[in-house]
């Protein structure tokens, strides 16, 4: 499966050991992946040191050698695309067939990120404006803050780590990653290839730990900035804890999607089914809630449920499998929970609800009410509700009725109804005539409300990682 069964973290381009080691299996069939030595606190303080010394110099690395490194790693990604991919899905069990479209996105992130360590420019600003402030005029230029702490989940295990570190080195700060604990070998097999890529000491160094000394390094003032992406829960947790740093948070969402008269009955069907049951729903925009306009209801749920039969369910080795297990067994049972609970609350189980392993069958349950957790939390498991809805102002107020606030689609081809939806839904992304889990690696990502804080996205990212600083130039 993999060459190596045994993985090492990673302090200046060392690869290293401590006395604590983890197994990791796979969570289809419970077989072994490999062991991964955990980080110490002494380790801790050495990554730390690590990252705050490389910086010195890394800071003024002339942007073409950044280049240079972003791109070879994109190279190298996508050489070794059938191996990364294998184990990707050997680590977290997901599809294989979207373990190779993770990896085609790392390596469209870091060729992009290439290209914008570019083009981090500035501007010049007239500073004549007013009498006495003749013959003057400023220069902006964005310079790297410093050491980041990056904080990532399970779900995406490269490619949410390549959105820490590339804008990060494409800007020229220095990292400390805390991989998920399910998933760390992608992130230290990433940090191998950026150090054949050419990436100097220390700049990025890779630290898989326990929870308490990630929270240590949260507090730490020495780092500049913490990029965090996991739970709503967890992050505003960190942020409260985490000083005077800078905080980007990439939180959870419970996304959902309108679908008005106006729409294209099949195409939305087969989309809403990706988006909500792709990779067991393990997503923080899969599908969540369906909103359905009253004419085509009907209609729309028997597409649904004869589509929703034709997913390729269980093993992810397989290329026809689009639901996959969930992460771990903790997982597993919650969202069996929740559709038992929300059942007995009264909801209506049209297809699914049933748990094998860490297996859940696509669920489609009806009649749910705003308080049921299936309804207002983060299901983060292949679970759909469904919703009919008339007025379509009044939908636009269903689905802004909750904490989070990621992305939402609207499959609608009525111009009025798009422009409403883009103007009065409170999200940070409104996708038209697609699933709100559709993202693309260079747009502006992120959310409101509980779902985040600040934007991902490359150069999004990279303004983020960075602090304007002007000068001011006065000729009399």
């Amino acid at each position: 499966m993999i060459s190596e069964k045994v993985v090492k973290f990673i302090i200046g381009n060392i690869c290293r050991e401590s006395p604590i080691i983890k197994n990791i299996k796979n969570p289809y069939n419970d077989e072994f992946v490999a062991k991964i030595y955990y980080a110490q606190k002494e380790d801790i303080e050495l990554a730390i040191q690590s990252a705050i010394n490389a910086f010195e110099g890394f800071r003024y690395t002339p942007s073409y050698q950044r280049s240079e490194i972003l791109e070879k790693t994109s190279t190298i990604l996508s050489n070794r695309k059938t191996e990364l991919a294998t184990l990707m899905t050997a680590e977290s069990g997901k599809p294989i067939m979207y373990s190779n479209a993770e990896i085609d996105r790392a390596i469209f992130t870091f060729k992009y990120a290439s290209e914008e360590a570019k083009r981090i420019g500035g501007e010049v600003i007239p500073l004549d404006l007013a009498r006495n402030s003749e013959n003057r005029f400023g220069i902006l230029r964005r310079f790297p803050i410093g050491p980041i702490l990056a904080i990532t989940p399970f779900n995406f295990p490269l490619n949410l780590v390549a959105h820490k570190i590339a804008p990060a080195i494409a800007a020229g700060n220095t990292v400390v990653l805390k991989p998920a604990p399910q998933t760390p070998i992608l992130a230290i097999k990433l940090t191998e290839i950026l150090i054949e890529a050419g990436l100097p000491e220390g700049v990025v160094n890779v630290v898989p730990c326990e929870n308490q000394l990630a929270e240590s390094m949260v507090r730490d003032d020495r780092f500049k900035m913490l990029t965090f992406t996991g739970s709503a829960n967890v992050g505003w947790y960190l942020k409260s804890v985490a000083g005077k740093k800078k905080v980007v948070l990439e939180l959870g969402g419970n996304a959902a999607a309108v679908i008005d008269e106006s729409a294209e009955l099949e195409y939305a069907v087969k989309r809403i089914v990706l988006g909500a049951f792709g990779q067991a729903g393990q997503s923080c925009i899969k599908v969540q809630r369906v909103y359905v306009h009253k004419d085509i209801y009907d209609n729309f749920t028997s597409l649904l449920l004869s589509e929703t039969q034709k997913i390729g369910f269980g093993d992810p080795s397989s290329p026809d499998t689009i639901t996959g297990p969930l992460i771990d067994e903790n997982a597993a049972l919650r969202v069996e929970d929740w559709i038992k609970e929300s059942v007995t609350l009264g909801a209506k189980l049209l297809t699914g609800g049933k748990r094998t392993n860490l297996l859940i069958e696509p669920t489609i349950l009806t009649d749910v009410k705003p308080d049921m957790k299936v309804f207002c939390e983060e299901i983060f498991g292949p679970v759909l509700t469904l919703h009919k809805f008339e007025d379509f102002k009044q939908v636009i107020k269903d689905v802004n009725n909750t904490r989070y606030g990621l992305q939402a689609g609207v499959f609608s081809n009525n111009y009025k109804n798009i422009f409403y939806a883009f103007e009065n839904l409170d999200v940070g992304g409104v996708v038209i005539n697609d699933f709100p889990t559709y993202r693309i690696d260079h747009m502006p990502y992120g959310g409101i409300k509980d779902s985040g804080l600040g934007r991902e996205g490359l150069r999004y990212a990279i303004n983020e990682m960075t602090e304007p600083k002007l000068l001011i130039l006065n000729f009399p």
